[in-house]
């Protein structure tokens, strides 16, 4: 699990450079968030650790407020989410995450990126169940088994915990991610987390090398540079 974890962060900071409009797309995603669960981030704990997440992005606090603003006026756009699957170069498998106005656009500019890269999208399933849809949470620390004793009695549903160069990693599913949050909280206080999120994580990884390579970092550019992409989630080891 540490592994895939690492290689995601390692993929994630490879394609960061790419996201030129990161300010747009945390916008987006908070705008949701609050119009879902409500703009209070004390009562929405995924709006605040949105927030938060997008505060250590560098994101400015008018991006923020601006997006919550919306979400209280009550109107505005009118996102929902979308999931596209495939095979990347290499045989690599991919999950694309957006949040769009316009399935029909999303779709064809995403299916777009698939085939200039003589890419496969596959349908709903094609290649998720290959990954772990994972609540993770890492933050200072060594007592694991502090954690785990905090974790089990809050009743939440943990699948590892690891203790690493005094830093703590938790893994539990996507499902347990808010009682899993809180229930850290209420035991060791305000904890500034170095990850607070929900991923997906690749049972297996696939060596891409050479060509493939090249390939499929422009195909990850590409992904990227899309408004409606939120998170693109892969198995590849470049």
């Amino acid at each position: 699990m540490g592994r895939a974890y690492q290689n995601r962060k390692d993929s994630m900071a490879k394609t960061a450079n790419a996201k030129t409009k990161v300010y747009s797309k945390y916008g987006r995603e908070i705008y949701v968030c609050a119009k879902q669960g409500g703009p209070d981030p004390d009562g929405n704990l995924s709006l605040r650790s949105l927030i938060d997440r997008a505060k250590k992005d560098q994101v400015p606090t008018h991006v923020i407020d601006r997006a919550l603003d919306k979400a209280k006026g009550g109107g505005g756009e009118d996102y929902s989410a979308a999931r596209y699957e495939g095979f990347g170069p290499g045989q690599a498998m991919v999950i694309v995450d957006c949040l769009t106005d316009n399935p029909n656009r999303t779709f064809g500019d995403v299916r777009a990126c698939f085939t200039k890269t003589k890419c496969k999208i596959g349908t709903q399933g094609s290649v998720s169940h290959m990954f772990d849809h994972c609540a993770i949470f890492a933050f200072a620390g060594e007592d694991e088994e502090a954690v785990l004793e905090a974790l089990m009695e809050a009743d939440v549903d943990v699948t590892d915990i690891e203790s690493e160069d005094g830093k703590i990693t938790v893994f539990a599913p996507n499902t347990e991610y808010a009682k899993a949050r809180q229930a850290l909280i209420e035991a060791f206080g305000e904890i500034d987390f170095d990850a607070d999120e929900i991923q997906f994580l690749p049972q297996t990884t696939t060596p891409v090398t050479g060509e493939d390579a090249e390939m499929f970092e422009k195909f990850l550019d590409m992904l990227n540079d899309l408004d409606d992409v939120q998170n693109v989630y892969h198995n590849a080891e470049l």
